[in-house]
């Protein structure tokens, strides 16, 4: 009889830390949304406005060649700031991960510097750099570079991610009853760091499965007069300082409303942004309006803008898509929708074949490749070689309206735009020969027609279909959470 009690009382246990494990999955997935977060601001009118990149191609004897403006347009804003800084990167580390070629650029160390170096011009400047404890491997190592900024005076924002949805909610319902209170040590690594650098603590990997990430990529500086801001797809990273890249720099009131959204993560930490306001400019040095406006989005108000834009389109109509990860049902479905009412829909995709030295398999892409291509949309991927095709552009030729171009730091996924990441994208309207948008579409036609002196991508073959089973298998993934992308 006792036998059978204790095995009811096993029973018992069971189900109910079943129970348990399951609505904590359900309340991760459905919690309150923090405020302030998938929110579209106002449309701000433009004075100035530049479309940058970072361009990798190959010759006929298969060179590599690169060109390259993002970070370079960023350590100038830095370093010309004297009132605020506010920067939020992703990835932000010397990490170059498995098999690294040699010649990476160290951009982590050269953001740093900058940033150490514009505190010490201007001591009275608040500095703030936010980023995803990614970087520290969820608080298992020490990284020198953010310990030296600390120490310069500089604000450091490792992002509270668990104040975000699960995106992973089958494995955080597990982790929030109880192993997120376990926290970590940066000096007790003992398991090898796949990352690449010191040793993480099994504490460090038990966290990595939520898939939860601050992946936005933004900066706002002031010099002197005006507010900047870059939104872009670039992460100061040195495993990637090869990788193709996209980013806007748009002065005027958005850089405003970038500072407001990235003080709802400041906030978090306790830390308190000083808002900039617009200096006073003698009216002889106002800069006239270029009659474009921008919209800074984050999160599930980039999903929004880019279905409002693709349902908008109609016959003679282009939609160009430059895409890193593509796999949100809906997008794919408006796309597709898109190219049956005879709307010319380009795609421009990264093969998802291997990132910093693991094999990614394919997916999503491959299979949404065949998918699309099926659908009478053109399909290319980009020719790469160890590096990534990462920007994320979608872009609007209308024949009958101004053009559209929304770009940033969000892949067209379940978590970058279902309010799970925190994303931040820019949506820019005007003519189609505004510098910015002409700029965007000539970087596109060049990716888009590749040459033999010139390389930079390639035709989708039927041979590149990847079967059934990859295309079910990325949608169960993309569905339950159970992916990187």
């Amino acid at each position: 009889m006792g036998k059978r009690f204790k095995l009811i009382g096993i029973k018992w246990l069971g189900a109910g830390l079943a129970l348990a494990w399951l609505s904590m999955g359900i309340w991760q997935s459905v919690k309150p949304l923090p405020e302030g977060i998938g929110k579209a601001w106002p449309e701000r009118k433009v004075t100035d406005v530049r479309f940058l990149a970072d361009r990798t191609w190959y010759d006929a004897r298969g060179k590599r060649h690169m060109d390259q403006h993002i970070f370079d347009e960023a350590l100038s804003m830095i370093l010309g700031a004297r009132r605020l800084i506010v920067m939020d990167m992703f990835l932000f580390n010397a990490l170059e991960g498995q098999d690294a070629p040699v010649g990476l650029r160290p951009i982590a160390e050269e953001l740093s510097d900058a940033l150490i170096e514009a505190k010490q011009r201007h001591p009275d400047m608040q500095v703030v750099m936010i980023t995803d404890p990614l970087n520290t491997v969820y608080g298992g190592v020490r990284l020198k570079h953010l310990e030296h900024m600390k120490a310069a005076g500089i604000d450091i924002v490792i992002t509270d991610l668990d104040r975000l949805r699960a995106s992973n909610p089958l494995y955080s319902g597990l982790y929030h009853l109880g192993l997120d209170r376990l926290g970590n040590d940066p000096d007790g690594g003992w398991l090898p760091n796949a990352f690449g650098g010191d040793p993480v603590t099994l504490r460090s990997y038990l966290a990595l499965p939520n898939f939860r990430a601050n992946h936005r990529k933004t900066l706002v500086a002031d010099d002197g007069q005006q507010w900047a801001a870059l939104v872009g797809s670039a992460n100061p990273h040195d495993g990637s300082s090869r990788h193709g890249n996209v980013a806007l720099r748009v002065e005027g009131e958005m850089a405003h409303d970038l500072v407001a959204s990235e003080a709802v993560l400041t906030s978090w930490a306790g830390v308190e942004l000083a808002m900039p306001t617009t200096p006073a400019i003698h009216p002889a040095e106002e800069k006239v309006s270029t009659g474009a406006t921008v919209q800074l989005l984050t999160e599930g108000a980039i999903r929004d803008a880019s279905l409002e834009m693709i349902n908008a389109a109609g016959q003679g109509d282009r939609l160009d898509l430059a895409a890193f990860y593509i796999s949100h049902r809906q997008v794919i479905e408006a796309l597709k929708g898109a190219a049956a009412r005879g709307v010319n829909v380009r795609a421009l995709l990264d093969r998802n074949r291997e990132a910093f030295g693991f094999d990614k398999g394919g997916l999503p892409n491959q299979a949404v490749a065949a998918e699309l291509a099926a659908a009478g949309i053109q399909v290319r991927w980009c020719l790469t070689a160890g590096e990534q095709c990462h920007s994320k552009v979608l872009r609007l030729h209308s024949a009958a309206s101004s053009d559209e171009a929304i770009l940033g730091s969000a892949n067209l996924t379940r978590r970058n735009i279902d309010n799970l990441n925190l994303e931040t994208s820019v949506l820019l309207k005007g003519e189609a020969n505004l510098p910015a948008l002409r700029d965007q579409a000539g970087w596109f036609n060049e990716r888009w027609a590749s040459s033999p002196d010139h390389r930079t991508s390639l035709a989708w073959e039927p041979d590149d279909d990847p079967g059934r089973f990859s295309a079910w298998r990325y949608r169960v993934m993309e569905a339950i959470g159970l992916s990187t992308f």
